[in-house]
């Protein structure tokens, strides 16, 4: 079964984890996001290979008022 790799992993993680610092659900990033309730969680997930798009991540940075490069890696993984 394919897996997210070490990049998507981390920028999944980074997403969620701002996510959760400023308290927002799976559910209300989805609604803000356009996206099924379950997209988030899946995502969210290293059972799926479910991942945000370039255009997701960008959106994101503006909800979470920083740069679309603080979901990447400062090092190649």
């Amino acid at each position: 079964m394919p897996q997210k790799t070490k990049i998507e992993l981390y920028v999944v993680n980074k997403v969620k984890e701002k996510r959760l610092e400023i308290g927002m659900s799976q559910a209300q990033l989805s609604h803000i996001l356009e996206v099924s309730t379950g997209m988030v969680g899946m995502a969210e997930s290293p059972k799926y290979t479910t991942k945000y798009s370039f255009e997701q991540l960008n959106k994101l940075a503006k909800i979470f008022k920083c740069a679309p490069s603080d979901f990447l890696p400062k090092q190649p993984l």
